[in-house]
């Protein structure tokens, strides 16, 4: 059943977006930020031979590596400022985030309200940092080994200098697209950080679907698997529009209250449980489990096959490569783990419990307190299988059918789209409530002129 405002958006018209100025203007301050994103992710970091790095980076492409470099726009393929895009920060937040379930102090923190925000943002920050600085030494010092055994060399002049420069540079640029995401959220409309990952995907798209048209015309990719193709992408964007609107909602009754007229009037209202409540967190958690396939990709080029470290290194290729069943099976369970482990972080039966009784409500048939909770847990738990099952199953059959067809899906795989659906959604309905505040401004200002003219 649709909500008072959701019938209200359905209802209204978009013929009176010319009117709202503020919106317009915001709209075009997040469209002028995301130019200035893409303008980023082709300024190559100092002392790497762009030309080079596109011919070694076609040779240890596949695992997580193709999934950073769709989330930052192709940044880590030109190993730009912005190579490592927004990433960091997300797993700095997610660590907080978890931290602040688990731990007594950070816990604390998240109920001193807009102060304990701030510090636990500024924790977040730091820790970013602090990846960004692992993660851009890293960066450098494969740089500098990569393409040894081809005779190739991606760095001008390697050395300290060229690492230290690096990981500045990064890290300037990580910093910098979080300050650019905060003014998309507080001057622009929709969340800044989303915003910015799904930019750098839909960049991503045209090139995905050229190749896939130049394949069709070459014959590389026959005609069936091309419309097959545009098929599933279609269907999987329409099921997961519905999934993710889908929600379980609960009846909360509360006590009767005086009306004006004097009748005593029962209050209800409904929680609702969201299907998938752990959003796109499990994918992007279970996707690092390519992360010993990239490394071995890596460190493949340069150790000798020969040697027990090349074996070890050969297996992990050949057991984790991508379509390979133990590959599926982990990615599938890591999938189930992190849905059920982080929507057990988000919500708190207990405390929701405890603000339902604590405001007088109370679900009809079960009693306030401990067995409300229990009740709680109960339906979120039946309802965390059927989304895990709707994520698993979004996230594996593009891994599966990349390995029948030898496609690369990952700008239209499962976590993809998941972003770009999730994202787009939010977006339009932060323009529809700032259309709907518009014309209730307008109604509020002829309801005044109307007073006055009497």
């Amino acid at each position: 059943m649709a909500s008072r405002a959701d019938n209200l958006a359905s209802t209204m018209s978009f013929a009176n977006f010319g009117k709202a100025t503020e919106l317009k203007k915001r709209i075009w301050f997040t469209v002028g930020a995301l130019i200035v994103f893409r303008f980023l992710s082709f300024v190559p970091l100092p002392g790497v031979n762009p030309l080079i790095l596109q011919t070694l980076y076609s040779h240890t492409q596949g695992g997580i590596l193709d999934i950073f470099n769709t989330f930052s726009g192709g940044s880590l393929q030109r190993m730009s400022l912005i190579a490592l895009g927004v990433m960091p920060y997300i797993t700095s937040s997610i660590v907080v985030q978890l931290a602040g379930s688990l731990h007594p102090s950070l816990a604390a923190l998240k109920k001193e309200g807009e102060s304990g925000r701030k510090k636990l943002n500024q924790y977040t920050r730091y820790g970013a940092v602090f990846l960004t600085a692992v993660q851009g030494w890293a960066i450098a010092s494969g740089l500098e080994s990569m393409g040894a055994a081809q005779g190739l060399q991606a760095v001008v002049i390697p050395g300290l200098m060229f690492r230290i420069s690096a990981v500045i540079s990064l890290i300037g640029g990580t910093m910098f697209l979080l300050w650019l995401g905060e003014q998309i959220t507080s001057r622009g409309i929709g969340n800044g950080v989303s915003l910015i990952i799904m930019a750098g995907i839909v960049a991503q798209m045209p090139s995905f679907f050229t190749q896939l048209f130049e394949g069709g015309t070459s014959g590389q990719v026959g005609g069936f698997t091309i419309v097959f193709m545009i098929a599933l992408v279609v269907a999987m964007i329409l099921f997961i529009c519905f999934m993710e609107r889908a929600t379980r909602r609960l009846l909360i009754q509360y006590p009767k209250r005086a009306s004006q007229n004097g009748m005593m009037q029962a209050d209800r209202s409904h929680l609702p449980l969201k299907l998938n409540t752990s959003g796109v967190i499990p994918p992007i958690f279970a996707s690092s489990l390519l992360l010993p396939l990239t490394i071995t990709q890596f460190a493949g080029k340069s150790v000798s096959p020969d040697s027990r470290t090349g074996q070890v290194i050969v297996s992990l290729n050949q057991y984790l490569g991508h379509g390979k069943p133990l590959y599926m099976a982990l990615y599938a369970i890591g999938i189930v783990f992190f849905c059920f482990f982080y929507t057990a972080v988000v919500f708190n039966p207990e405390e929701t419990a405890d603000n339902l009784k604590r405001n007088g409500g109370f679900i009809p048939g079960i009693r306030p307190g401990k067995n409300t909770a229990t009740y709680l847990d109960y339906v979120l738990t039946r309802i965390t299988v059927i989304g895990a099952a709707y994520i698993t199953l979004v996230c594996v059959v593009p891994e599966w059918f990349m390995a029948q067809t030898g496609l690369k899906l990952v700008v239209a795989g499962g976590t993809s789209l998941l972003i770009v659906v999730n994202v787009t959604v939010d977006t339009i309905t932060q323009i529809q409530s700032h259309l709907l505040a518009h014309q209730y401004g307008d109604l509020i200002k002829k309801a005044k002129l109307k007073g006055r003219l009497r």
